[in-house]
């Protein structure tokens, strides 16, 4: 098991209480597990409220595992899209190869709950960190890990930090190749060279592998966009074939949740072990990612899709004007920058839509739906976008059987650590 199973399943004794803005007064007291045998009905909880929904993280989960699988690609989930080990563990267990972390605050969680291989898809340069880093490694030669690097001057901090640690195992890391007006990484192909061959020269080092990421380059899946896509992963890919690397298998990597698809058609076959990071897609959404994920561009010749998981419940606390209802839910609570949320119905009303129905801003702790149908009281269903900004706002999370239900019963809790 590449997650620690004993130290996740410890988070059923944690007692629920005012902590968790989730969690009904009923509720206080028990523990996770406890509430979990409960069945709570949704109704009880208040709002604002985020729940996710059992059957689609089961499904999403199942669908990547099965469509990586086939295309021969290794699968390494971004775990900042939830911070969940409970998630993380259901993808360990579909086959992932090893979680993708962020930053260094995000791995010494993955590490307190023993996940074994971590891709970081960042520098560490930080000399606190790197020394952290090479006590873990040397006290569990069962931890794999693998870091990013794009200029000669990281490499040397690093090398600098790491001996100064004196760090007894070498540290994996991945020259990042970056493009125009994209974040970090290497624009030039020969810098990227010289870069690796600084990794070689650094005793504390090791050249495993070439990372990227292609979705900061591109933000729709229009012809344009896939063939600046395309072109960026064809550099990758030949950069990967021209490094010496120090590794038996070295990694070639990249890919988001938006554009796997050209992932397993560039990358698909090279030799070595070619890792996809996609994370969203355990969550995916209402929004951004339901119009430029690969699986719905790709629905209408029956392939596979991907289901929302996540969801806001929210209350009407006024109707100030005609065409105008405020929601008891803002900022604080809903993800809203990449679109605002979206009205789906009433609760305890069937699922009929709220036809034109739109939330038009948000404040602090406040939406703006206009042109509804919603009372005052009325508990109002909400579909989100993007999940990396949604469940960061929620330390637990309920997970109900189905949100489509007239009145769904909560039968899990997710805990989760930004």
């Amino acid at each position: 098991m590449g997650i620690d199973g004993t130290a996740v399943d410890a988070l059923d004794a944690e007692r629920l209480d005012w902590r968790f803005k989730a969690i009904p007064v009923s509720a206080h007291g028990m523990t996770v597990a406890e509430a979990r045998r409960a069945r709570l009905p949704l109704a009880d909880f208040g709002t604002p409220l985020l729940t996710l929904d059992a059957g689609a993280l089961g499904h999403n989960v199942r669908v990547m595992a099965e469509w990586a699988a086939e295309a021969g690609l290794d699968l390494a989930p971004h775990g900042k899209t939830t911070m969940a080990p409970a998630l993380w563990r259901a993808q360990l267990d579909a086959g992932a190869w090893g979680i993708t972390l962020a930053n260094l605050p995000q791995l010494r969680v993955a590490r307190a709950f023993g996940v074994r291989r971590v891709v970081l898809a960042n520098a560490l340069l930080d000399p606190a960190g790197l020394a952290w880093l090479a006590a873990e490694q040397d006290l569990h030669p069962g931890f794999e890990f693998f870091c990013w690097v794009d200029s000669v001057r990281a490499v040397e901090l690093m090398d600098e930090a790491l001996r100064m640690a004196r760090a007894q195992r070498p540290v994996h890391v991945c020259v990042e190749l970056g493009g125009p007006n994209g974040r970090a990484g290497v624009r030039d192909d020969g810098d990227a060279r010289r870069v690796a061959d600084a990794v070689r020269g650094a005793l504390t080092l090791r050249l495993a592998g070439i990372a990227g990421y292609e979705g900061v380059l591109a933000r729709d899946a229009s012809e344009d966009g896939r063939r600046t896509v395309h072109a960026y992963l064809r550099r990758l890919a030949n950069l990967h074939g021209g490094l010496d690397y120090e590794v038996d298998e070295p990694v070639v990597s990249a890919g988001g949740s938006a554009f796997f698809d050209q992932v397993a058609e560039v990358l698909g076959g090279l030799d070595g072990r070619v890792v996809l990071r996609s994370g969203a897609y355990i969550v995916h959404d209402d929004g951004f990612y339901r119009g430029i994920s690969p699986f719905a561009r790709g629905s209408d010749g029956g392939g596979p899709r991907l289901r929302s998981a996540m969801h806001a419940w929210t209350r009407v606390v006024s109707r100030p004007e005609p065409a105008l209802a405020i929601l008891d839910a803002g900022r604080r609570d809903l993800p809203f920058d990449s679109g605002m949320p979206e009205p789906q119905f009433v609760r305890g009303r069937g699922t009929e839509p709220l036809e034109g129905a739109r939330v038009t801003a948000l404040n602090d702790q406040h939406a703006y739906l206009v042109d509804g149908s919603a009372e005052v009281g009325d508990v109002v269903r909400l579909g989100l976008s993007h999940p990396c900004t949604a469940l960061d706002k929620w330390t637990l999370i309920p997970v109900v059987d189905d949100a489509d239900a007239g009145n769904p019963a909560v039968v899990d809790y997710v805990r989760t650590w930004f």
